[in-house]
């Protein structure tokens, strides 16, 4: 029965081959609502999966992001229709979509800064404080639309693409939390103090975890942007924050698999909460509050799919 035993690794290229394939051939299958909804999910799991690195893995609790997805969708949003219009999409899409990744990671340096100072609650004020200047700021900047939006985005993101910077970024979270480096981020989780006297750099962590998070909050605005066709500061608010904060404790903290698994629950169940209306509003914050209470580590808190981790890694939450 040896031919019938696989390895993690054999898994994941099987895995790999599969979703590419299905990437490619899904589009010419489906409805264009299906390819927004799925195109809506990868989204979404970028997200969550970027704030699940600071929030899940490194134990603190930004509320803001949708303030480094903003910057990303902005930034990658002027690129398109201001700086570089006249390159081939397939040039043009992909360079608009890593600078909106680099705004966002810059501008996400500030914010480590203060996380060297602040924690818990104080953090969140601090992140919360930043949304509004972000936002503020977007208001009232005429060369993106202040108020009104900026139009005339090109639709450039297409379902292989979202794929392609799903994986890209799962890849690299993925690599970072199983690293050396990743058990320095998880031991700020759980004592800053002892961490440091062990010999952690705690401010170096906190420095990359910032900006591999913001990055990719960025790309994930960026191919919002480009999916939507148009954007305003009103699309990013604290709203869009609780969004993703719900999609990442509904999955679970310090879980990959979790944050997928909760990003695609919210999307789908967003979809299907629509004909509620503004009852719908009432509906998702019911049904976090009930699995808070049945279940508050979420789906997958602290857990992981098992072909997912690296070969020989064990851990006591699994």
């Amino acid at each position: 029965m040896n031919f019938l035993r696989t390895t993690n690794c054999q898994l994941r290229i099987l895995f790999f081959i599969f979703s590419v394939a299905a990437a490619f051939i899904l589009p010419h299958c489906l409805n264009d609502y299906l390819i927004f909804i799925l195109v809506t999910l990868l989204i979404n799991a970028i997200l969550a999966l970027s704030l699940n690195l600071v929030n899940g893995y490194m134990g603190e609790f930004s509320v803001g992001h949708a303030a480094f997805m903003a910057l990303g969708a902005y930034s990658s949003a002027i690129v398109t229709v201001r700086l570089l219009p006249g390159l081939p999409p397939w040039l043009l899409f992909p360079c608009a979509v890593l600078v909106g990744g680099a705004v966002a990671s810059l501008v996400g340096v500030p914010l480590a800064f203060l996380s060297f100072k602040t924690r818990g609650d104080y953090l969140a004020i601090i992140t919360l404080a930043f949304l509004m200047i972000v936002k503020s700021g977007l208001e009232n900047i005429p060369y993106v639309g202040g108020p009104r939006g900026f139009l005339g985005i090109p639709r450039l993101t297409t379902l292989p693409w979202a794929f392609l910077f799903f994986l890209l970024s799962f890849w690299l979270i993925r690599n970072l939390v199983y690293s050396k480096f990743g058990r320095s981020i998880e031991a700020i989780r759980e004592d800053e103090i002892a961490a440091e006297a062990m010999g952690v750099s705690t401010r170096r962590a906190k420095m990359i975890a910032f900006i591999v998070s913001s990055f990719f909050a960025g790309v994930a605005g960026a191919l919002f942007a480009h999916q939507i066709q148009f954007i305003n500061p009103s699309s990013f608010d604290i709203l869009k924050s609780t969004d993703i904060l719900v999609m990442v404790y509904l999955g679970g903290v310090a879980s990959l698999s979790g944050s997928f698994l909760g990003a695609g629950v919210f999307t789908v169940l967003n979809q299907l909460l629509q004909p509620l209306g503004v009852w719908r509003m009432v509906v998702m914050p019911l049904l976090l509050v009930l699995l808070m209470l049945f279940r508050p580590r979420g789906i997958m808190g602290f857990r992981e799919w098992r072909w997912l981790k690296p070969s020989g890694y064990k851990n006591k939450n699994n």
